[in-house]
């Protein structure tokens, strides 16, 4: 047994990590996925510090997101720009080596029916339960049974496109357990949002999806819907897997490659020191993978048809451990260290949230902005000519706190097909803004302007572009009164 914890996502999105990762997993924004999924790992935000052993992460319909610490069996809710928020304890939580709460995953239908679901060690098994953050003492299990120990107890959720959860099941160190399909235990497990088995599984009436597993700890989809896991080995080789339903995947007949037809080969391995790899996350083209051991964030190209090109490390060393990674709604990469579970060396601010804008963001200013504005003619309050309909909408969706806001804009191109843009409004509450992704932002005085970065450039008539940003206020922010795109007043979106 390799004396070491190895997790796999999302969507997300682990959208509980992996659930999350899922959902943002075929988020295109109306571009290219060439585009989607290169960041800036020079320019990290740290959204949280102080975290003991964050494991799962899962983003709310609002931007904010929930963390699970391990441990303290806490549930946190983080935003950037503030400090993290007790949103519920998840109850009977036996904590012990690899084993505690685990993964996190928000119902596709939160609007609806509010839920979110923990994946947890107890002291007599693993199961998975759900509750609502309006009461988080109320919490319903949906299933139970799963071997425990403290090791290789799995538990990354996710919901997939189909609108199922989908559950890494570790071998809980029994390794007949992963080929025994009577056992759910070494399995990928697929469920309804109840627990119960859907109708089109591998089995009737079983909730295996998959078997031949030894720790599946990530979960992600890509933009076609296919699954792919990272599952620690034991001695020799970590993995990526291409999941498909009913296939077996060697443990513990087999480590790493064996073209053993019984058996479907990994798309990737590691050596076990260069990976031990946990969350899983997709944008783009573009798996990445949390590496615990290795201390890396491993990016993985993926091709058309389900397998995979070269991987190639980033942050190499930079954090430590390394356990969850999720590609947010708001288009950046959320990664989280494990250097307090027992294996690493903590910094003083560890455990740590960090966020990783889009290679086209726009740096946050690095002077003060002028007290008043240029002598330039600001963008007029006029309403649109009368003459006829607008040539433009303008879509405005913000998540809002106490110091500060982020908004997701869409622009709507109604006249004819344009191949750069400006977009330019006036903060009349002395709103800053401090980044921005999939636009340059520049702001002189109460005027800011997103212009169109080298891959979004091109707008067909009724075609759309989409970015965003964060800002500083010192209250609420309101739509502003009027958008100008390429000049031309626009209508609400």
């Amino acid at each position: 047994m390799r004396g070491r914890l190895v997790v796999g996502l999302a969507t997300a999105l682990g959208v509980g990590v992996a659930g999350l990762v899922a959902a943002n997993a075929s988020t295109t924004d109306g571009v290219g996925t060439s585009a989607i999924g290169d960041f800036d790992f020079t320019r990290p935000q740290v959204v949280a510090t102080g975290l003991q052993t964050p494991w799962g992460l899962a983003f709310l319909p609002d931007g904010s997101a929930l963390v699970a610490e391990r441990n303290s069996a806490r549930v946190l809710q983080v935003r950037p720009g503030q400090p993290p928020q007790q949103v519920a304890q998840i109850s009977g939580v036996a904590a012990g080596g690899e084993a505690g709460l685990l993964g996190l995953a928000v119902s596709p239908s939160y609007g609806q029916d509010g839920y979110v679901y923990a994946y947890f060690t107890s002291s007599s098994d693993n199961r998975i339960v759900r509750f609502r953050l309006t009461a988080p003492q109320t919490q319903q299990p949906i299933l139970t049974g799963l071997a425990r120990a403290t090791v290789h107890d799995g538990g990354r959720i996710g919901f997939g496109p189909d609108g199922m959860l989908y559950a890494g099941v570790g071998d809980a160190g029994q390794t007949g357990s992963a080929q025994d399909p009577q056992s759910r235990n070494g399995k990928i497990l697929r469920m309804r949002p109840d627990g119960s088995a859907p109708p089109d599984n591998p089995t009737a009436g079983s909730l295996v999806y998959s078997l031949g597993h030894r720790n599946v700890q990530g979960l992600a989809w890509d933009a076609q819907g296919r699954l792919y896991a990272s599952e620690f080995g034991q001695n020799s080789w970590d993995e990526v897997n291409q999941i498909v339903p009913g296939g077996n995947y060697g443990w513990p007949t087999v480590e790493g490659r064996a073209n053993d037809p019984r058996f479907r080969d990994p798309i990737v391995t590691w050596t076990t020191a260069e990976a031990s790899p946990s969350g899983a996350a997709i944008a783009g083209n573009r798996l990445f993978v949390a590496a615990l051991r290795g201390a890396r964030l491993w990016t993985v190209p993926l091709n058309g048809s389900g397998g995979a090109g070269t991987p190639v490390a980033q942050l190499t060393g930079a954090y430590g451990r390394l356990r969850t990674v999720v590609y947010a709604p708001d288009g950046s990469l959320w990664v989280t260290t494990s250097n307090r579970d027992g294996r690493g060396t903590p910094a003083a601010d560890d455990d740590r949230i960090l966020r990783f804008p889009p290679v086209d963001s726009t740096p946050p200013p690095t002077t003060a902005p002028p007290t008043t504005p240029p002598a330039t003619t600001p963008p007029p309050t006029t309403p649109p000519p009368t003459g006829g309909p607008a040539t433009c909408t303008v879509g405005w969706q913000t998540n809002q706190w106490a110091a500060g806001f982020t908004a997701n804009v869409t622009i709507t191109n109604r006249g004819p097909a344009v191949s750069s843009w400006t977009l330019t409004w006036a903060f009349t509450g002395g709103q800053q803004v401090t980044n921005g992704w999939n636009a340059q932002l520049t702001q002189s005085g109460q005027n800011v302007t997103a212009r169109n970065v080298n891959w979004n450039g091109s707008i067909a008539t009724n075609g759309t572009a989409t970015f965003g940003f964060q800002a500083n206020h010192s209250g609420n922010t309101p739509r502003p009164a009027e958008f100008r795109f390429n000049g031309t007043v626009c209508g609400a979106g």
